[in-house]
């Protein structure tokens, strides 16, 4: 029997995760008279179109000036505003990271960059804009939070917490739909993994939409016997060192899946917690070192090996099954 948490192994729907910020946007904004937006000429595709209805002049349509809209929003907190930040993750990102280094994340501004149509994910866009560094170079900037939620009930619940939170958030979200499948009463903090499932053989650590396929991942291993506790390591900074080390000390084995780069990931802060404190076998299943491509979602998840399929492969491997 596959123990989970919080979670419907058979969802009925699905949603994008852009569509979860837009309504989490909206919501905040009705709670909060302080928060603002701002978009870079992307509003319906960051879904942000009920938010600028809503609070017309509480919107701002900056066009396609990325770098002036992140100076623009670090200068909007002084006055104790609440921007959040809207365009594709590779221009939230890499295009304004001088910006963000300096005007938000050294200076401390509450500025919450929000990051749509990020990894490869994106599509039929192409390497050019499937950013897939963008987690590491965030997380690396003192000062600053990342998240990256795993379904559509999931980022409307972070958006509300992001907004409560006092400094730099980057909050990481994507364009396809993909299964809603986590409890929208399932408790939601900054900074705690998510337990998902459990099992006494391997941890899966995941984030945004390999937490899906790490579940169902775990469900085919369980036909084999395998059972594993499954992490939705929802905040990456700051991470969740005590819960991951607890999961890593009961099973003896860390899988680590995500839709990035292998370096400068998810796995790379996992390894480092584990190093220092509890020694443990790894696999990881990312980007290993290559640009993506034009295709659909699903023929690059399976072409750059992003599936349930090669994490149960490599989950077999890690314990040497």
């Amino acid at each position: 029997m596959v123990d989970t948490h919080h979670i419907t192994l058979e969802p009925t729907e699905s949603k994008d995760t852009r569509s979860g910020f837009g309504q989490g946007l909206l919501e905040v904004g009705h709670q909060n008279p302080n928060v603002l937006g701002l978009c870079a000429d992307l509003t319906g595709s960051l879904k942000m179109n009920a938010f600028r209805d809503a609070f017309p002049d509480r919107f701002f349509q900056v066009g396609i000036a990325e770098a002036n809209m992140m100076g623009v929003a670090a200068g909007m907190t002084i006055g104790g505003k609440i921007p959040f930040t809207g365009t594709f993750a590779n221009f939230s990102t890499g295009r304004v990271y001088d910006q963000i280094r300096q005007s938000i994340a050294y200076s401390e501004k509450n500025v919450k960059i929000c990051a749509s149509h990020a990894g490869l994910t994106l599509g039929e866009d192409g390497a050019t804009h499937q950013i897939l560094e963008d987690i590491g170079m965030m997380k690396m900037l003192p000062n600053m939070t990342v998240v990256v939620p795993a379904d559509y009930e999931q980022t409307r619940q972070a958006t509300l917490a992001i907004a409560m939170h006092h400094g730099p958030v980057y909050l990481r979200f994507g364009r396809p739909k993909v299964p809603v499948f986590i409890d929208p009463s399932a408790p939601f903090e900054l900074g705690k993994i998510q337990m998902m499932m459990s099992g006494a053989d391997l941890t899966i650590a995941a984030c945004g939409h390999l937490v899906w396929e790490a579940i169902q991942a775990a469900v085919e291993l369980a036909k084999d016997g395998i059972h594993a506790d499954v992490l939705n390591v929802h905040t990456i900074k700051p991470l969740d060192e005590k819960t991951l080390v607890k999961s890593a000390q009961k099973t003896g084995h860390v899988l680590v899946a995500e839709e990035h780069q292998r370096a400068g990931g998810l796995g790379c802060s996992i390894a480092q917690a584990l190093s220092s404190q509890h020694p443990t076998p790894m696999a990881f299943v990312a980007v290993e070192d290559q640009f993506g491509e034009s295709g659909t979602p699903a023929q690059l998840m399976k072409k750059y090996g992003l599936s349930a399929e090669t994490i149960v492969v490599k989950a077999k491997g890690l314990l040497g099954r």
